[in-house]
């Protein structure tokens, strides 16, 4: 089953994030399908960047959102 979640980056205590698809069975930080954006908290207002059209291409092919990026995605 393929998963859109986030992937961590950055140094220790600076996390930024990126919104990648990748098998249910990989690691957090594993080798992904695609990266369709990324997501930093440490600025404010947090920036948030993704392209909507493979968001909904992947969800069309039956990937599931994490519960992470649901919350991200409806700010």
């Amino acid at each position: 089953m393929l998963k859109i979640r986030l992937s961590r980056t950055g140094r220790k205590h600076y996390a930024s994030y990126r919104i990648v698809v990748i098998d249910a069975r990989r690691k957090r930080d594993g080798r992904c399908l695609e990266t369709i954006g990324h997501y930093n908290p440490q600025i404010n207002p947090p920036r948030l960047e993704y392209k909507k059209d493979r968001l909904e291409y992947w969800t069309g092919k039956g990937a599931q959102m994490s519960e992470g990026v649901r919350k991200i995605l409806a700010i």
